[in-house]
């Protein structure tokens, strides 16, 4: 069934609903339902498409490319060559230090329905054969927020591109830092930020993808420390929310505040890449960098 015969099957239900009818009827009116996870409907331009073909898309809207969310394994499956991820500290996971309630629940939770230990996946894997160390935050797990865990795995990872002279690439997805770890989780911040630090000191590249949504202490702190950072189109970037920002300065932001296309404007952002052409861009940008197929080393990132 066409997607224009499916809704002009709910709009004569509606019609017919309005009108007495006989309880026969009514039985056989009420069989006709949409399936759930039949459509998905665009979240920044309202477009309508089957979620088949949308996924097919690479889960791209085809009316406005707006790049939705998409999970770690499909990020994965779309970024690095075929059976080269090699996963990095996948045994660690988040106690509670603050004795939150509630919060070991929760996360076990996360971990059966998302099929992850936590937040952010981290490891090494080839690019168009480069080898890089990948970081990918799945907004599926907690809004991808950044407790000691996330921290962690970031920390390590850049130190085993350190270590290896090798590239770093984060997918970075995250509603900030996460509350149920307090101060720890602030903590985090500071300390991937010194990772790096280090990281550049020893002239490797890192570069950040910024994914929806980045906001809150990820965008304060790793998101924003990329020698290249790239957005995807019509994702969302930013620290505070949009209604906070209004009511602290008293005045009305532009429509495209927060967006991708507006952080490129002003200098936030070095470039936007829309998700098929990214292997091919961050492979440009390996090459660029005096990084070789092979693994070694022949230059550093840019200083």
């Amino acid at each position: 069934m066409a997607i224009e015969d499916l809704f002009k099957v709910v709009k004569d239900r509606s019609k017919a609903d309005s009108k007495p009818r006989p309880e026969k009827q009514k039985k056989q009116a009420a069989r006709i339902e949409i399936p759930q996870g039949l459509l998905f409907k665009c979240p920044r331009c309202g477009a309508v498409a089957y979620r088949d073909d949308f996924e097919r898309n690479r889960s791209v809207c085809a009316a406005c490319n707006y790049h939705a969310r998409i999970s770690y394994r499909e990020r994965l499956d779309i970024t690095a060559d075929k059976d080269t991820f090699r996963e990095l500290d996948a045994g660690l996971c988040s106690l509670n230090p603050i004795n939150f309630p509630g919060y070991e629940q929760k996360i076990a939770e996360l971990r059966e329905k998302c099929g992850m230990n936590e937040a952010c996946v981290t490891g090494v894997c080839k690019i168009h054969r480069y080898e890089t160390v990948i970081g990918i935050m799945d907004s599926n797990f907690m809004m991808a927020s950044m407790g000691s865990v996330v921290g962690e795995k970031i920390t390590r990872a850049f130190e085993y591109a350190t270590a290896h002279k090798l590239p770093v690439v984060l997918f970075t997805a995250s509603g900030g830092a996460r509350m149920q770890e307090g101060i720890i989780s602030l903590m985090q911040m500071a300390k991937t930020s010194g990772a790096i630090a280090r990281h550049s000191e020893a002239g490797q590249l890192y570069v950040t993808v910024m994914t929806d949504p980045t906001t809150g202490g990820v965008t304060a702190s790793f998101a924003s420390l990329g020698d290249i950072i790239i957005a995807e189109p019509k994702v969302l970037i930013g620290f505070a929310g949009r209604r906070v920002i209004q009511d602290t300065i008293k005045q009305q932001l532009p429509d495209d505040f927060q967006t991708a296309e507006f952080m490129l404007k002003n200098g936030f952002v070095d470039m936007i890449v829309e998700r098929k052409s990214l292997r091919s861009t961050l492979s440009k940008i390996f090459r660029t960098h005096n990084y070789t197929r092979d693994g070694d080393y022949m230059g550093g990132a840019a200083q």
